[in-house]
């Protein structure tokens, strides 16, 4: 009679077991860990968004007052004033952050050159009070909206960095968190823009 037949019995190991749970909570916690840093981050950018936002509405708002201010001095300026309204009006129907940015670039470029117009061919323009409270408070809006955007742009890098940094980028593929548009400022926006005002005023004729 053989005594303790049951010992001879293999004993089922549970270690690969343990280690695959172990890398399982391991990558889980990483996951979290990752996925929460990816939404701080968004949530960084989209809260920086709202601050360009803001002054850019601003400046929008400001403008029909410029306008209203100076416009039955500058009859022969029809193009310009015309370029301005249509710009305010991409401006309100954009929904996303890029059309935003698109439309203000256009903003860009007519109220610069309505400004360029008043230096150069309407001094007289300059010294109402009125017009120069105005232009002084675009201006500084527009310094404004510079500052707001650098501080977006910061936010932007730092959080398409994570996007595309692995392993991160693949938590984020999965989840559905793609790269984020940089405000970038339009060819050319760094230079005063010219104004034709013969071109302009034979037009009118």
């Amino acid at each position: 009679m053989q005594n303790g037949s049951t010992d001879n019995k293999p004993r089922r190991s549970y270690l690969p077991w343990l280690i695959v749970l172990a890398v399982i909570v391991v990558l889980g916690i990483f996951g979290i860990s990752t996925y929460n840093g990816l939404a701080k981050e968004s949530q960084s950018v989209d809260s920086q968004w709202a601050n360009v936002e803001t002054v850019m509405q601003r400046r929008a708002d400001l403008i029909p007052n410029l306008v209203s201010a100076v416009k039955g001095s500058m009859k022969q300026e029809q193009k310009v004033f015309g370029d301005i309204a249509a710009a305010r009006s991409n401006y309100s129907k954009a929904n996303s952050a890029s059309d935003k940015m698109k439309a203000n670039a256009q903003i860009d470029q007519s109220v610069g050159t309505l400004i360029s117009a008043i230096h150069e061919s309407y001094p007289q323009l300059e010294s109402n009070n009125n017009v120069k409270t105005l232009m002084t408070e675009l201006e500084g809006t527009e310094n404004r909206i510079a500052v707001e955007r650098r501080r977006y742009n910061t936010a932007v890098q730092s959080y398409n960095t994570s996007v595309v940094t692995f392993p991160r980028n693949v938590f984020a593929n999965m989840t559905g968190q793609g790269q984020k548009p940089y405000f970038k400022a339009e060819t050319g926006a760094d230079k005063a823009p010219k104004v034709d005002l013969d071109d302009s005023s034979s037009s009118s004729k």
